[in-house]
Protein backbone atom coordinates (compact mmCIF):
# COMPACT_ATOMS: atom_id res chain seq x y z
CA UNK A 1 0.00 0.00 0.00
CA UNK A 2 1.27 3.74 -0.73
CA UNK A 3 2.17 5.74 2.13
CA UNK A 4 0.14 8.66 1.15
CA UNK A 5 -2.46 9.62 3.51
CA UNK A 6 -6.18 8.97 2.69
CA UNK A 7 -4.79 6.17 0.16
CA UNK A 8 -6.78 3.03 1.25
CA UNK A 9 -7.35 1.39 -2.02
CA UNK A 10 -4.19 -0.52 -3.70
CA UNK A 11 -4.28 -0.84 -7.53
CA UNK A 12 -2.65 -3.80 -8.23
CA UNK A 13 -3.24 -7.36 -7.32
CA UNK A 14 -1.31 -9.51 -4.88
CA UNK A 15 1.80 -10.15 -5.71
CA UNK A 16 2.69 -13.79 -4.55
CA UNK A 17 -0.28 -15.79 -5.50
CA UNK A 18 -0.73 -19.01 -3.46
CA UNK A 19 -1.45 -21.89 -5.98
CA UNK A 20 -1.48 -24.60 -3.31
CA UNK A 21 -3.45 -24.61 0.15
CA UNK A 22 -1.28 -24.97 3.08
CA UNK A 23 -0.71 -28.21 4.82
CA UNK A 24 0.60 -28.36 7.93
CA UNK A 25 1.48 -31.71 7.85
CA UNK A 26 3.50 -31.82 4.21
CA UNK A 27 6.91 -31.58 5.35
CA UNK A 28 6.61 -32.05 8.98
CA UNK A 29 5.59 -35.62 10.33
CA UNK A 30 6.31 -35.43 13.70
CA UNK A 31 4.23 -37.18 16.68
CA UNK A 32 3.47 -33.26 17.55
CA UNK A 33 2.13 -32.59 14.16
CA UNK A 34 0.16 -35.59 14.00
CA UNK A 35 -1.76 -35.06 17.79
CA UNK A 36 -2.42 -31.53 17.24
CA UNK A 37 -4.06 -32.60 13.77
CA UNK A 38 -6.11 -35.07 15.76
CA UNK A 39 -7.37 -32.71 18.77
CA UNK A 40 -10.97 -32.50 19.35
CA UNK A 41 -11.20 -28.58 20.84
CA UNK A 42 -14.16 -28.92 23.32
CA UNK A 43 -15.18 -26.87 25.77
CA UNK A 44 -15.29 -23.24 24.43
CA UNK A 45 -17.91 -21.27 22.02
CA UNK A 46 -17.82 -20.85 18.29
CA UNK A 47 -15.38 -18.03 17.69
CA UNK A 48 -13.26 -19.74 19.97
CA UNK A 49 -13.25 -22.95 18.64
CA UNK A 50 -12.47 -21.45 14.97
CA UNK A 51 -9.89 -19.54 16.32
CA UNK A 52 -8.31 -22.90 17.65
CA UNK A 53 -8.83 -24.22 14.62
CA UNK A 54 -6.79 -21.76 12.70
CA UNK A 55 -3.83 -21.96 14.73
CA UNK A 56 -3.67 -25.60 14.48
CA UNK A 57 -4.26 -25.64 10.72
CA UNK A 58 -1.43 -22.80 10.17
CA UNK A 59 0.76 -24.46 12.63
CA UNK A 60 0.55 -21.27 15.04
CA UNK A 61 -0.28 -23.61 17.79
CA UNK A 62 1.82 -23.91 21.10
CA UNK A 63 0.30 -26.52 23.61
CA UNK A 64 1.14 -26.61 26.98
CA UNK A 65 4.06 -28.19 28.34
CA UNK A 66 2.29 -28.20 32.14
CA UNK A 67 -0.75 -27.75 33.09
CA UNK A 68 -1.97 -23.75 33.84
CA UNK A 69 -3.80 -22.63 36.84
CA UNK A 70 -7.34 -22.32 36.40
CA UNK A 71 -9.14 -19.26 37.13
CA UNK A 72 -12.07 -20.73 38.71
CA UNK A 73 -10.88 -22.93 41.13
CA UNK A 74 -6.93 -21.87 41.50
CA UNK A 75 -5.94 -25.41 40.86
CA UNK A 76 -3.47 -26.54 38.10
CA UNK A 77 -5.91 -28.40 36.04
CA UNK A 78 -6.07 -26.42 32.75
CA UNK A 79 -4.51 -28.99 30.31
CA UNK A 80 -5.52 -26.97 26.98
CA UNK A 81 -3.41 -24.60 25.74
CA UNK A 82 -5.15 -20.93 25.11
CA UNK A 83 -8.29 -21.88 27.76
CA UNK A 84 -8.31 -20.20 31.30
CA UNK A 85 -10.76 -22.45 32.94
CA UNK A 86 -10.49 -26.22 33.33
CA UNK A 87 -13.58 -28.50 31.98
CA UNK A 88 -15.49 -28.52 35.40
CA UNK A 89 -15.53 -25.14 36.00
CA UNK A 90 -16.18 -24.30 32.49
CA UNK A 91 -19.29 -26.33 32.80
CA UNK A 92 -20.32 -25.51 35.89
CA UNK A 93 -20.41 -21.45 35.25
CA UNK A 94 -21.77 -22.04 31.48
CA UNK A 95 -19.16 -20.06 30.03
CA UNK A 96 -16.46 -20.83 27.36
CA UNK A 97 -13.64 -21.83 28.90
CA UNK A 98 -11.34 -19.83 26.72
CA UNK A 99 -12.85 -16.37 26.60
CA UNK A 100 -14.94 -16.65 29.64
CA UNK A 101 -18.51 -15.36 28.07
CA UNK A 102 -21.61 -16.92 29.34
CA UNK A 103 -23.47 -19.57 27.10
CA UNK A 104 -26.22 -17.16 26.76
CA UNK A 105 -24.05 -14.83 24.82
CA UNK A 106 -22.10 -17.71 22.74
CA UNK A 107 -23.03 -21.34 22.11
CA UNK A 108 -20.75 -23.45 23.84
CA UNK A 109 -20.89 -26.77 21.76
CA UNK A 110 -21.75 -29.84 24.12
CA UNK A 111 -19.30 -32.85 24.11
CA UNK A 112 -22.57 -34.85 23.63
CA UNK A 113 -23.08 -33.29 20.22
CA UNK A 114 -19.50 -33.51 19.01
CA UNK A 115 -19.68 -37.41 19.77
CA UNK A 116 -22.28 -38.04 17.21
CA UNK A 117 -20.73 -36.95 14.03
CA UNK A 118 -17.65 -39.02 15.24
CA UNK A 119 -20.03 -42.21 15.71
CA UNK A 120 -21.79 -41.27 11.91
CA UNK A 121 -18.21 -40.69 10.89
CA UNK A 122 -17.27 -43.88 12.22
CA UNK A 123 -20.34 -45.59 10.73
CA UNK A 124 -20.03 -44.63 7.08
CA UNK A 125 -15.78 -45.73 7.56
CA UNK A 126 -17.10 -49.65 8.27
CA UNK A 127 -19.45 -49.11 5.98
CA UNK A 128 -17.44 -48.60 2.80
CA UNK A 129 -15.50 -51.25 3.20
CA UNK A 130 -18.71 -53.46 2.60
CA UNK A 131 -19.75 -54.59 -0.51
CA UNK A 132 -22.89 -53.14 -1.94
CA UNK A 133 -25.18 -56.16 -1.24
CA UNK A 134 -24.61 -56.07 2.55
CA UNK A 135 -24.08 -52.09 2.70
CA UNK A 136 -27.59 -51.60 1.58
CA UNK A 137 -29.09 -54.62 3.63
CA UNK A 138 -27.78 -52.63 6.87
CA UNK A 139 -28.88 -49.57 5.85
CA UNK A 140 -32.62 -50.94 5.65
CA UNK A 141 -32.46 -52.33 8.53
CA UNK A 142 -31.21 -49.46 10.40
CA UNK A 143 -34.14 -47.61 8.48
CA UNK A 144 -36.35 -50.22 10.14
CA UNK A 145 -35.39 -49.74 13.23
CA UNK A 146 -34.52 -45.73 13.52
CA UNK A 147 -36.17 -44.86 16.39
CA UNK A 148 -35.84 -47.78 18.34
CA UNK A 149 -31.81 -47.90 18.38
CA UNK A 150 -29.68 -45.55 20.50
CA UNK A 151 -26.15 -45.43 18.89
CA UNK A 152 -24.24 -47.58 21.00
CA UNK A 153 -26.98 -50.67 19.76
CA UNK A 154 -25.73 -49.45 16.11
CA UNK A 155 -22.35 -49.80 17.10
CA UNK A 156 -22.65 -53.59 18.85
CA UNK A 157 -24.58 -54.21 15.55
CA UNK A 158 -21.92 -52.84 13.22
CA UNK A 159 -18.93 -54.79 15.27
CA UNK A 160 -21.07 -57.68 15.44
CA UNK A 161 -20.81 -57.49 11.19
CA UNK A 162 -17.12 -56.81 11.45
CA UNK A 163 -16.83 -59.80 13.46
CA UNK A 164 -18.39 -62.49 11.10
CA UNK A 165 -16.51 -62.92 7.92
CA UNK A 166 -19.51 -65.64 6.54
CA UNK A 167 -22.80 -63.86 5.51
CA UNK A 168 -24.42 -65.95 8.50
CA UNK A 169 -25.26 -62.29 9.92
CA UNK A 170 -26.58 -60.90 6.49
CA UNK A 171 -29.17 -63.98 6.28
CA UNK A 172 -30.71 -63.73 9.70
CA UNK A 173 -31.03 -59.82 8.70
CA UNK A 174 -32.14 -60.92 5.43
CA UNK A 175 -34.13 -63.87 7.20
CA UNK A 176 -35.89 -60.68 9.24
CA UNK A 177 -36.49 -58.76 6.16
CA UNK A 178 -38.47 -61.87 4.29
CA UNK A 179 -40.60 -62.55 7.40
CA UNK A 180 -41.97 -58.77 7.49
CA UNK A 181 -42.69 -58.62 3.76
CA UNK A 182 -45.00 -62.19 4.04
CA UNK A 183 -46.58 -61.06 6.82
Amino acid sequence: MSASKGNVRRNRPQKHQNRTAFRNDLHDTSKKTKSLNALQVSGVCTRCKEIIEWKIKYKKYKPLAAPRKCVGCDQKTVRQAYHIFCNKCSTEKRVCAKCCKSSEETSIVPEIQQEQPAQDKDLQAMMKNLPERKRRTILRYLKKQEGEQTPLQIEKLMSDMLKLDDDDFFDDLLSDECSDVTD
